[in-house]
């Protein structure tokens, strides 16, 4: 993560300096999320067969190659590659939170899995900051970096990684018949109940969290009257701030509150706030109320993502864990297909407010659709096998 957020923050200043207009750098945030939709559930299912560790080797591996060409890119095509590269194998977010559910038992999944996002937060909080740093000596300096860590990361792995299926495990994975990777399997989990409740909810909290996100950068350098050379810095520095936020969230209380409250209510809940944060962002006049909007925002958006996959894997047998959550990355993955260059068109067509409230406008809908079903017309949590 602390490699992603390097780059993420540049990639649209990145393309600028090839010409590249906002509905290309929309492309070119697709061509990663269409490439990892296809890569997260099929890396799930094997991480199930073969074990976490040599496909979370892999993964990074892949994530290597993908930063190197970045940073050698000398033209569009290269950044397209390389994202489309980095997308097939960067799905592997399943695979990690696989990895924490092999090793902790329901009552601290939630917990367990607060604590990975934390990481991911505080890789997020660091990672735009030092990027924006480094673009001051071009933008190819931070994809150097990321490489890097990359490499590093897979050092990581090699050494110090243990596997987390056990044999037993394995034993009982192998008993289970597997299903092609087919869109067939999406459409099955869709089909049931729990399951398909929060798929659909992760769904439409993406496509919402997402037009956010994906037009953020262009937003605040026409809100604040930036020049692309000083947005990457000050983007950098407000993605840090909200990588703060969403860790302490996610690191300390996510966890007391699933055990208080339940993944349920969390999510209905949140939702409400990441509406009204969606709303207020959109409209926000200055630097000063954007940082403070973003507080509640950050908070919305960490205890959402854990919540929905905590509950997903309380949802299913052990021996659908990790293609469930391939299917979650996946599903998230074709959020950031749809989303950016629908965004990225309100925002030229309609105005800068338009990805905000059109953000706000899913979230308020998905509060309702959550009360329908967790609240009002409960599926209950935990389920049986049969879910």
């Amino acid at each position: 993560m602390l490699g992603f957020g390097l780059i993420l923050p540049l990639l649209p200043f990145y393309a600028e300096t090839f010409g590249g207009s906002p509905i290309v750098i929309g492309l070119l945030l697709t061509s990663y999320s269409a490439a990892q939709f296809i890569g997260a559930p099929v890396l799930g299912r094997l991480s199930d067969k073969y074990g976490r560790r040599p496909i979370l080797l892999v993964s990074v591996f892949g994530t290597f190659v993908g930063y190197l060409l970045l940073a050698l890119a000398n033209g569009l095509w290269m950044l397209f590659a390389s994202r489309i590269i980095d997308g097939i194998t960067g799905g592997n977010i399943s695979v990690a939170q696989s990895y924490i559910t092999d090793v902790t038992d329901e009552q601290n999944r939630a917990k367990g899995l607060g604590v990975i996002g934390a990481a991911f937060g505080f890789g997020f909080i660091l990672g735009p900051a030092i990027g924006g740093l480094l673009s001051t000596f071009g933008f190819a300096v931070p994809a150097i970096a990321a490489a890097a860590l990359a490499f590093l990361n897979m050092i990581g792995i090699t050494f110090w990684l243990p596997e987390s299926l056990t044999d037993a495990t394995r034993t009982e994975l192998a008993k289970h018949p597997r299903r092609s990777f087919a869109v067939d399997a999406l459409v099955q989990a869709l089909r049931r109940p729990r399951v398909g409740a929060l798929l659909q909810i992760r769904f439409f909290y993406g496509v919402a969290f997402v037009s956010f996100e994906s037009v953020f950068a262009l937003f605040t350098q026409f809100r604040l009257g930036l020049t692309p050379q000083t947005a990457g810095m000050t983007v950098g520095l407000i993605l840090a701030y909200v990588g703060v936020l969403a860790a302490l969230v996610q690191g300390v209380a996510v966890g007391r509150l699933a055990v208080r409250y339940g993944e349920n209510k969390l999510i209905f809940a949140f939702m409400i706030l990441l509406s009204i944060s969606l709303v207020s962002w959109a409209f926000v006049p200055n630097l000063l109320l954007l940082l403070v909007v973003l507080i509640p925002l950050s908070f919305s958006v960490g205890i959402i993502n854990t919540s929905i996959n905590s509950a997903l894997t309380k949802s299913v047998g052990r021996e659908e864990i990790g293609e469930t959550l391939g299917l979650n990355a996946s599903l998230e993955s074709l959020t950031r297909v749809l989303a950016p260059t629908t965004s990225l068109l309100l925002f030229e067509g309609i105005g800068p407010y338009a990805p905000g409230v059109f953000g706000a406008l899913l979230a308020s809908w998905l509060v309702l659709y959550s009360w329908r079903r967790f609240i009002w017309n409960a599926v209950p949590l935990p389920v049986s096998k049969s879910y």
